[in-house]
């Protein structure tokens, strides 16, 4: 886009009680001082923006006479294209016109909003104001016209490792959410580590205060197996004799059960022996005939027939069971079990020793463990760090690669987009430097140069064209031919306001 003034007039505007500039390629506006030479670039950023050229607010009024009414109108072209805008202040209250249309402020500022970007006309036109904005201002207006470097182009400058190690993470993620993922596994693993750290160092003392058993294990194993087995047997042994014992314990219980079933049919045969042939009925005492006294003795006979079966037979069965007694050993356990205990004694100090070894290769396992736990966990904290100092190595260089681009962009001027801190991070700065020195520390004629190399640089990547206005020209004995109209004040002492358009083919020789 081009933008080109073609005329500017002001009525009442500060000094100007009515002035007329015709613009050229080349337009000089030389005078002494307080004649009114700033006034003209600043009507037209009023025009615009109701500011002075520096953005600032101004006050547009007559400075040595009254008037109702300020007025300025602009005719210019954006790409061959005519546009006339014009501002005017009446007792305080704005006026806006629109090619001599009056118009409201919202679609006049629409109208100059659509036509140019503020900041970026402010700082073709004046080489002085970009550096009166916000440092991360000017770096973003400056970047917006430099694409940073592809990740692919940053990771080829990294070292192979770490280039490889950032280009498969950044597959599945970004570079920031790279960055947080690893933070926190830093910060976890951190802990952990220390956490291992001292669960290995435990376990190590505590293995320290055992005494490293010498002997074979499987040879003690196999030891104790057999005194296990020959427990086993004797135990065996054991059972049986209790089986044995409990089968006398039994024929001795049935005998002594019969004994006394003896005993009690001892006593009760003297009373059946001795008892009286009753002549004489019980009940109601009457004689009784032959035949009730024979029945009688019969059943007596009866009875004594039947004890003395039943007595034999308890008899019988008592000397048969003394009999199958006698045959049945009883065996004394006493010794057996002394045995037992003896032998199960001997076993006791290899199953000691079976498990001071146990409990000695237990803890040296939970040693190994905790040594192998700690070594993973050293190894995903060192992971997560070197992928974080990837990282910075990552934006180093794109800061670096970015840098390249941007200070390609210059001859004379050196740009500072980042710095490194302390810890090795990137941080954005900004900061124009001109043969080694700040923008503040320049001199007149130096910021003027560093100003329009500056705005140089914006147009060309911009694709704008636009007129500069160069004040205080005097100070600068020369200076490379800006792109787009050019506007030079220069004091000359005794002289009044001196406007004058110069032919374009005149324009390089007049700014030299």
């Amino acid at each position: 886009m081009k933008i080109a003034f073609k005329t500017l007039t002001l009525q009442n505007f500060k000094s100007h009680r009515d002035l007329t500039v015709n613009f050229g390629e080349l337009t000089q506006i030389t005078g002494d001082n307080a004649k009114g030479k700033s006034s003209i670039p600043e009507a037209i950023t009023f025009l615009l923006y109701g500011t002075d050229t520096l953005g600032s607010k101004t006050d547009p009024t007559p400075i040595t006479y009254d008037s109702e009414e300020t007025m300025v109108s602009l005719l210019f072209t954006v790409d061959e294209k005519q546009v006339l805008l014009g501002r005017a202040l009446k007792k305080g209250k704005a006026q806006y016109y629109i090619n001599e249309v009056p118009s409201k402020a919202k679609e006049f500022n629409e109208i100059v909003d659509q036509l140019f970007d503020k900041e970026l006309f402010f700082s073709l036109f004046n080489p002085n104001y970009f550096f009166t904005l916000h440092w991360e201002k000017q770096r973003a207006m400056l970047l917006q016209y430099v694409t940073s470097p592809a990740n692919k182009e940053v990771l080829k400058q990294l070292p192979e490792m770490q280039g490889n190690r950032l280009g498969e993470l950044l597959k599945k993620h970004s570079l920031g959410d790279i960055e947080e993922i690893n933070k926190e596994i830093k910060k976890k693993k951190d802990k952990a580590y220390i956490g291992a750290q001292s669960r290995t160092k435990t376990l190590q003392e505590q293995l320290e205060q055992l005494t490293d058993p010498k002997e074979d294990i499987d040879s003690l194993k196999a030891e104790l197996a057999a005194i296990d087995i020959e427990v086993r047997e004797l135990e065996s042994e054991l059972d049986k004799a209790w089986e044995k014992n409990q089968a006398y314990n039994n024929l001795q219980s049935q005998i002594n059960y019969i004994q006394d079933r003896i005993e009690i049919s001892k006593e009760q045969w003297p009373a059946l022996k001795n008892e009286v042939i009753e002549d004489t009925c019980k009940t109601c005492k009457q004689p009784l005939d032959a035949t009730s006294v024979e029945a009688v003795k019969a059943d007596k006979e009866h009875r004594i027939a039947e004890y003395k079966s039943i007595h034999n037979g308890l008899l019988k069965e008592r000397d048969e069971l003394k009999k199958k007694l006698a045959e049945t050993d009883f065996i004394d356990r006493t010794e057996l079990q002394e045995k037992v205990k003896e032998v199960d004694a001997m076993g006791q100090p290899i199953r000691e020793a079976i498990r001071i070894h146990s409990q000695y290769e237990g803890l040296k396992t939970q040693v190994r463990n905790a040594e192998a736990d700690e070594k993973s966990t050293l190894q995903a904290l060192n992971d997560a760090i070197f992928v974080l100092d990837s990282i910075k190595a990552f934006r180093t260089k794109e800061a670096e690669l970015q840098g390249e681009k941007v200070q390609a962009l210059f001859k004379t001027l050196s740009i500072k987009l980042f710095e490194e801190l302390k810890n090795g991070e990137i941080k954005a700065s900004f900061e124009i430097e001109m043969d080694c020195k700040g923008y503040r520390k320049l001199s007149l004629s130096e910021g003027i140069r560093a100003g329009l190399e500056l705005r140089e640089v914006l147009s060309k990547q911009s694709e704008v064209i636009a007129p500069v206005f160069i004040d205080n020209a005097e100070s600068i004995t020369s200076f490379k031919q800006p792109t787009g109209q050019l506007i030079i004040s220069r004091v000359v002492a005794g002289q009044e306001l001196k406007i004058e358009a110069v032919r374009n083919h005149e324009k390089s020789k007049a700014s030299n």
